[in-house]
């Protein structure tokens, strides 16, 4: 055996084994810096998985902020003055505790259009609720826990749709891709 082989068979198998495990790697590597209070099960998990687990949990925070300000200052005084920041502030810091979920979910689910677009529905739905936390003028209390809490069926309904889109990516991904029909080789 040629003794200058052994040092480059040595490299090639330390290039081979970087691969596989670069190309192995967990896409939950983007979510290594997110706090486990955004997506408590699952920030180990898939971005996908994370955000999804996230979405409800980071409305929640910010309601429970909102009935605070409510309890304290009543429905009317919720938004007077400095009486909103508060909630302001959660909606903003969600905002962007979600930009590594959401990124790593967009990545995960770039090969199917409609999964993308499930994952986008859910964060304008989710955007979209947050923004609405604030009590409207005249309404009652009853009124209101019963409005903020409708986001909730909204987005079960929109996670139910991607984690079915999310499990059928992952049986198309996980079938073996069927091989080319072989032409017959006849003897001449």
């Amino acid at each position: 055996m040629d003794k200058g082989a052994a040092p480059v068979r040595h490299a090639l198998l330390a290039a081979v084994v970087a691969l596989c495990a670069a190309l192995t790697a967990s896409p939950a590597r983007a979510l290594d810096n997110v706090d486990t209070y955004i997506c408590p099960t699952q920030f180990k998990g898939s971005g996908i998985q994370c955000f999804l687990e996230a979405v409800p949990q980071t409305y929640t925070m910010c309601r429970h902020i909102k009935h605070i300000e409510i309890i304290e200052f009543g429905m009317t005084g919720a938004q007077e003055g400095v009486h909103g920041a508060k909630t302001e502030y959660c909606i903003e810091k969600h905002k962007i505790s979600m930009t590594l979920p959401y990124q790593a979910a967009l990545r995960e689910a770039a090969r199917n259009k409609d999964e993308v677009q499930g994952l986008r529905k859910l964060h304008d739905m989710w955007l979209e609720s947050l923004a609405k936390l604030t009590p409207e003028s005249g309404e009652s209390n009853e009124a209101y826990l019963k409005r903020v809490s409708r986001p909730y069926s909204m987005f079960e309904e929109q996670i139910t749709a991607i984690r079915a889109l999310d499990k059928d990516t992952a049986a198309a991904a996980a079938k073996p891709a069927a091989q080319p029909a072989k032409k017959n080789e006849t003897s001449e």
